[in-house]
């Protein structure tokens, strides 16, 4: 599985489509897989709701995404085609609908497709046209779509409907100007308190600074999106996620007013050790509130997880020099750390730690004071894939306050308020359950507290 599509909150429940190939844990000509959460933390599997099967989507049913109209469920998807012999470069790419009264078994629109070859603007790839994100503003749909200039500057482009049938295009709502990527997938495009908020993909974007650091990366931009000239006027740019693998993230607006991001726990081109005889490859990352904290946006766990605490541990108010045993461990849990830096050159966490066939085993996770950076490393992770992200974090009254969740394979950390988050894919062996806790130097441990997670 691969990127999240159709997130939506629909009769009662929260459904989440993606990029799925149900034959191998491969890339394949893409599916879209179908789960269903009351609370976002459980989920059902359901069948897959599209396969490629039509003229238009022969080669694949793309990233896309999921609006109610009338009480029924439509999807907004990219029909893939292959018009030569390299399936990497010779394509084409076009929208289509597909419509559901159950929430279940959908059926393709027999006029697709609603946005054609035809529909793509002067100036605009010819093969790059994908990821339509749908919402409605002002009482009329609209929809983002990916692409780039075809000359090494990625642009969303936005476009208009009454019916979700018929489809003008108003124009092109931003584009690099040289320094954010070739192209720019998995458009999103929300309202968050007074601002606008348009989020992206772009693909091989150069790094800035500590930042966007991965061959592929996600940004957040707050601004205003102006619907008379059909342009994103922006204000602020972000990364959305500063770890290993996150990516094609995308939200939705639940009953209770939430904005909720998930993405693709993965990244391109990186190795997946799980395809080695384990049958799966692919996650989703935990879903994340989103809100605007003074003109930035941060990123929150869903508070539902917290229903599936048990077996508490707390240990606080305690000196800290040297490597020191924290007294529990597990491979699924969440835990809560605020460490009061005193005078102190580095401190941190070591995460799923122990002996694996290769030789010692952990996940380090340190904080520098004296260059305000927190690191996560996975270079002795295990079996997958190494590396290092750094995050600027200052320090908050000379404390860091880190909320992090372990999950077999996956660490997910959020610093502060959820104003950093360092997302990464790690492989130990099972034995490796332990939790160690370091400084050089002296500092406080002021709150340590462990919850495994069922």
């Amino acid at each position: 599985m691969n990127d999240p599509n159709g997130f939506i909150h629909y009769k009662d429940s929260y459904h989440l489509f993606y990029q799925h190939y149900p034959y191998k844990p491969v890339w394949g000509p893409m599916h879209w897989g179908h789960a269903v959460s009351r609370d976002l933390v459980k989920w059902e599997y359901l069948p897959v709701a599209l396969a490629p099967d039509g003229e238009f989507d022969r080669d694949g049913c793309f990233s896309g995404s999921a609006v109610e109209k009338d009480g029924q469920l439509v999807l907004m998807y990219t029909g893939h085609v292959v018009t030569g012999p390299d399936k990497d470069r010779d394509y084409k790419q076009s929208q289509g609908i597909a419509v559901s009264e159950d929430g279940i078994v959908f059926h393709k629109w027999e006029g697709n497709p609603v946005i054609g070859y035809e529909d793509i603007p002067e100036g605009v790839s010819r093969k790059d046209f994908r990821d339509p994100k749908v919402f409605v503003r002002d009482g009329r749909y609209y929809a983002v779509l990916g692409s780039n200039d075809g000359r090494g500057n990625g642009l969303v482009l936005l476009y208009r409907s009454d019916d979700l049938k018929h489809w003008t295009f108003v124009n092109v709502l931003a584009r690099s100007d040289g320094r954010f990527g070739d192209n720019w997938e998995c458009p999103d495009l929300f309202p968050l308190g007074e601002k606008d908020v348009f989020m992206l993909s772009p693909q091989r974007m150069p790094a800035i600074g500590e930042a966007y650091r991965n061959l592929h990366s996600t940004m957040a931009v707050t601004g205003r999106l102006d619907l008379e000239t059909g342009q994103f006027i922006a204000e602020r740019r972000a990364p959305v996620d500063y770890g290993f693998d996150y990516y094609a993230p995308q939200s939705t607006e639940d009953a209770k007013g939430r904005r909720i991001v998930i993405g693709w726990m993965d990244m391109w081109e990186s190795d997946m050790p799980t395809q080695q005889g384990h049958g799966w490859a692919g996650a989703m990352s935990l879903p994340r509130i989103a809100s605007l904290k003074e003109g930035r946006i941060i990123y929150r766990p869903v508070e539902e997880i917290e229903n599936y605490r048990v077996r508490p541990y707390r240990k606080d108010d305690f000196a800290l020099e040297g490597e020191q045993d924290a007294g529990t461990g597990g491979d699924s849990y969440e835990l809560q750390v605020v460490f009061e830096a005193a005078g102190t050159a580095g401190f941190g966490l070591k995460l799923r730690t122990g002996e694996g066939d290769g030789g010692p085993e952990e996940t380090v996770l340190s904080y520098d004071p004296k260059d305000g950076l927190l690191a996560l490393s996975r270079d002795r992770s295990g079996i997958g894939p190494g590396g290092i992200r750094r995050a600027p974090v200052p320090l908050e009254d000379g404390r860091l306050f880190l909320r992090i969740f372990v999950d077999k394979c996956s660490v997910e950390v959020f610093a502060g308020d959820g104003e950093v988050v360092m997302t990464g894919r790690i492989y130990p062996g099972p034995e490796s359950q332990g939790i160690k806790l370091f400084a050089d130097g002296a500092c406080r441990v002021v709150t340590f507290r462990k919850w495994d997670i069922e």
